[in-house]
């Protein structure tokens, strides 16, 4: 889908917010609209609707109506008001005075849209003829959202829905979100007892035991890579003074999603509550911190590139309404790095790091392309270093063979910039990781290094995270793989299932000795009968089910089966446990 079709899809959808907005309006005149946007895959409309309460069950009424209003919209008018008379319009909406009065403060021109007997402030961006297209749509899921995000603002209804130009693109769609559902993340870790959320800690997951192995098996797996590849590890501070940040730049870009606290150190005798305080950040990236190691010291040229990997726990103030498990969490951690370098080393240095991006998408079998972000309008640096580093990054991208594509101007403002996008099982689209150059963070500390000359030189910044946020990972391969995590990633690798009481104690044996050889292992001494066993532990995603019989006592070994009910035979004990070696070193699922 091109650029033009996308944005006429989404005017398709926020034509039907304001459908949707006038259904249920219609249905129950005391409801107030407020906002409603074109999102990812739809649409959705927050409502006030004061003492009523609706649910799923009144999508069908909505729906109908919905296909009866749409008939009388020939057009969406564009009228435009001072703020007077946008006031009048909206004379019993709160809501839309709380936004007329922001956007002529500011400065912008008022406008309302009309469609049949419906109007609403919108700054545009509709259908050109809605009676004939808004036709191919449905809503999804209801949900509670803050007036603007703000848990101080009141509770609003929020509906969600989608809309396509044609009922095929519909149904296709609608056939994947059912699938989607029966993936979904936050079902499956609840059923294999991975983590859970509480309101205590919103947006902020509890990783249970299992679901810890499978974070540290990711934690270890990118550790392991990064000192193969010359990376030295360190661990910063997870709060700084807002001093740190306002030098990174952070604290005038990205303060209002930064969890703040004023700190205050009193004496006994104070009469003022805030005497001494200090205000502090807790981190929400790892850069600042990286450019303060490496403007620790003095820095020469031979220790350049200079390689830093760091896994500290990150925290982002994401708004409530956009929380969504792992995949959009206040509190997460990256594979995270920032290699300082001279501008002639990135290209040698990118090569290193496409092959690291290669290994760790290939232990997952997942398929990636690259999208490669070139120089903006409002770049900031040398223009001469703009090119040395475009023309490096794309010769070893043309050199990789990996699939990518030219993103004209999407590089960020301090360097271009190449973001790795995957696909699952479904089709649907993932950024995970992503490399960055920075000219810009080295010049706002200042940093260092001395050339074999004895002159000074600003270093250039590779910024890296390969898998991205673990969380967020774990969510996309959990729904990739419905819960069927490779065989080296599994909390429980091996399930052995005696048939009766007599063949415990020799289950109990082959446990121990696959235990010694870190396989993680459990014996069902349920008294459950065989085929039970064999579908609870498949429910579970066991990768390896062993059988334990009296034959396989008699013969020294046990009968094997996946978790996809295939017959993997009959094998002694240290065949056994060689053939699970070998699939766990070569991270095959």
């Amino acid at each position: 889908m091109d650029n033009q079709d996308k944005q006429k899809l989404e005017h398709l959808r926020h034509s039907s917010a304001h459908l949707l907005a006038a259904a249920v309006i219609d249905i129950w005149p005391h409801a107030k609209q407020t906002i409603g946007p074109a999102i990812e895959n739809g649409f959705y409309e927050d409502l006030d609707l004061g003492d009523i309460k609706i649910s799923e069950k009144d999508f069908p009424k909505i729906e109908q109506k919905m296909h009866e209003i749409v008939k009388g919209w020939k057009q969406f008018e564009r009228i435009e008001v001072n703020k007077e008379e946008a006031l009048k319009a909206f004379s019993k909406n709160e809501y839309k005075h709380e936004l007329i009065e922001e956007f002529a403060k500011d400065g912008k021109i008022l406008t309302i849209y009309k469609s049949g007997d419906y109007v609403d402030l919108c700054r545009g961006g509709h259908d050109m003829d809605p009676s004939k297209d808004i036709k191919h749509f449905k809503l999804t899921k209801i949900a509670g959202a803050y007036w603007r995000g703000s848990e101080k603002n009141k509770m609003l209804t929020r509906i969600y829905g989608t809309a396509f130009y044609t009922k095929e693109d519909l149904d296709n769609y609608l056939k994947m979100q059912e699938e989607a559902e029966k993936r979904d993340h936050k079902k499956i870790g609840k059923e294999l007892e991975l983590f859970i959320f509480s309101e205590t800690s919103p947006g902020m997951p509890y990783f249970l035991p299992k679901g810890l192995i499978v974070f540290n098996g990711l934690l270890n797996f990118s550790r392991k890579m990064h000192k193969d590849f010359g990376y030295d590890e360190i661990m910063t501070p997870v709060m700084s003074k807002k001093a740190l940040y306002e030098s990174s730049g952070h604290w005038f870009h990205y303060r209002e999603d930064m969890f703040i606290s004023p700190m205050s150190y009193l004496r006994k005798d104070s009469k003022d509550p805030y005497e001494g305080q200090e205000v502090f950040g807790i981190k929400p990236m790892n850069c600042p911190n990286a450019m303060t190691v490496f403007g620790s010291k003095t820095r020469s040229y031979r220790d350049l590139p200079m390689r830093l990997a760091e896994t500290t726990v990150l925290h982002r103030f994401e708004l409530s309404g956009t929380l969504n498990g792992l995949f959009r969490a206040r509190e997460f951690h990256q594979d995270d790095s920032h290699t300082f370098l001279a501008i002639s080393q990135v290209g040698e240095e990118f090569e290193k790091i496409m092959e690291m991006i290669s290994i760790s998408y290939r232990a997952f079998n997942l398929k990636y392309k690259l999208r490669f972000g070139t120089r903006p309008e409002n770049f900031m640096g040398e223009s001469k270093d703009w090119d040395i580093a475009e023309k490096e990054l794309q010769k070893v991208l043309d050199k990789s063979g990996v699939e990518y594509f030219v993103a004209e101007g999407e590089g960020a403002f301090y360097g271009p910039k190449v973001d790795i996008l995957m696909k699952d099982s479904l089709g649907r689209e993932w950024q995970t990781g992503t490399i960055q150059l920075d000219f810009q963070q080295p010049k706002n500390f200042k940093l260092k290094y001395t050339d074999n000359e004895g002159k000074e030189i600003q270093p250039v910044v590779f910024h890296k995270a390969i898998l991205g946020s673990f969380e967020r990972f774990m969510a996309i391969i959990i729904e990739d793989l419905e819960g069927k995590l490779p065989l080296w990633l599994s909390p429980v690798q091996v399930a052995l299932l005696p048939i009766t009481d007599r063949h415990e104690e020799f289950a109990k044996t082959i446990s121990d000795q696959l235990k010694t050889m870190g396989i993680r292992t459990i014996v069902d001494s349920s008294k459950e009968r065989l085929q039970a066993k064999i579908r609870n532990h498949t429910l579970q995603r066991t990768p390896i089910l062993g059988i334990i019989g009296d034959k396989e006592i008699e013969q020294n070994g046990l009968s094997v089966r996946s978790r996809d009910g295939k017959d993997l035979g009959f094998q002694k004990i240290d065949d056994f446990v060689g053939f699970l070696q070998t699939q766990i070193d070569k991270k095959v699922s």
